[in-house]
Order: C-alpha cells, then structure tokens, then sequence
C-alpha cells in the first residue's frame, strides 16, 4: 500500500537532493574559507603586499616607469 501524504517518498528524495547539493556548497565555501586564509596570512608580509599591488592594481613607486607587454593573441582586435 502506498499512500500520498506530506511526509511522501517524492518529498522525501527532493529534500535529500538539496541536502547533497548544500553539503557540496558548503565544501566549496569551506575550500574558499581556506585560501582566503592562507592569502590574509601571507599579506601579513610588507613586501608581499607591495608584490600584489604591483601585479593586481598597476603600482609603482617614484621615478619607475611601468610597461605593459601584451602578447598578440590576448589582445582583442577588431575585425
């Protein structure tokens, strides 16, 4: 006999579907958590920080000149 209720074997496989897919999410974040640590711990360093800086936002310091060196198949061209 089956019968067809709130507490259903449809209801039941769908609330374990997203169960797996929020313990898979909450891995990846776990993951991400840890990088981000990682990173913080190693900005912790002055020259570090002036590593990023110089590589993520373009920083230089008084009297230096920065080159950009694109190579032709990462530009973008019109066509």
């Amino acid at each position: 006999m089956l019968f067809f209720d709130t507490n259903s074997y449809l209801i039941h496989h769908e609330l374990n579907n997203d169960i797996k897919k929020l313990e898979k999410n909450k891995e990846e974040y776990l993951e991400e958590i840890m990088n981000d640590k990682l990173f913080i711990e190693k900005m912790k360093d002055s020259s570090e920080i002036e590593k990023f800086a110089r590589e993520q936002y373009y920083l230089k310091r008084k009297n230096e000149e920065i080159y950009l060196i694109e190579h032709e198949d990462s530009v973008k061209t019109k066509n």
